[in-house]
């Protein structure tokens, strides 16, 4: 289950991404960036929040897979993506979240159908208010597979190639994910996005 608070960002989620894609080789163009939906995957031990946001920017749909930490990540210097202050969490980390490895072993998991996306309970405060019904849904398609990749502890994904579709290996799997939708993810099995405009394959394990 994830939790959502009640609280404000700053900066917000798509003020922090708006310079950070327009860095990015992939992502190319300009434009105002706008959201079009997400989904969340639970962190087994409840420190990372792990979210993929779908955003649109000159009629393009990008998968941007995000976590949210308390703390930085050793190691991982050249995935941060930048901080916000969160008023109910405090200092917030996020991580391009393919470099991460809470992303990418649930990522992994969801795509072999072993992880369901989480559910959204909102807080405010200490508070259980009510649930928050997703706008994005995945789930796994494609030969069903066990997962198969080992975590060790301390590692963190390797990146083999990146671009509309980013290549890592991580547990011994190769995971594929895409960055801009409508780019071909091949694999057998496969997590797939389902929102109000679209379908589409967000992750495969290779």
């Amino acid at each position: 289950m994830a939790v959502i608070h009640r609280a404000t960002l700053v900066p917000s989620k798509l003020e922090l991404l708006d310079p950070w894609l327009a860095r990015q080789p992939w992502a190319g163009g300009g434009g105002e960036l706008g959201r079009a939906g997400s989904y969340r995957f639970d962190d087994p031990d409840g420190e990372v929040g792990i979210e993929g946001l779908l955003v649109e920017r000159g009629g393009t749909v990008f998968h941007l897979v995000l976590t949210y930490r308390g703390a930085p990540l050793a190691g991982a210097e050249r995935w941060l993506i930048g901080t916000m202050e969160h008023s109910a969490l405090g200092t917030r980390w996020a991580y391009d979240g393919v470099g991460d490895p809470a992303a990418a072993a649930a990522l992994l998991r969801g795509a072999t159908g072993d992880q369901d996306q989480a559910v959204l309970e909102v807080h405010d405060g200490d508070a259980v208010v009510g649930f928050q019904e997703p706008d994005v849904r995945v789930s796994a398609s494609g030969a069903a597979a066990p997962s198969s990749f080992a975590e060790t502890p301390g590692e963190l994904p390797a990146l083999l190639s990146d671009g509309p579709v980013c290549e890592v290996t991580f547990g011994g799997a190769t995971l594929r994910v895409a960055r801009v939708l409508g780019a071909q993810v091949g694999g057998s099995a496969r997590l797939v996005a389902r929102w109000r405009d679209g379908e589409d394959v967000v992750a495969a394990l290779a």
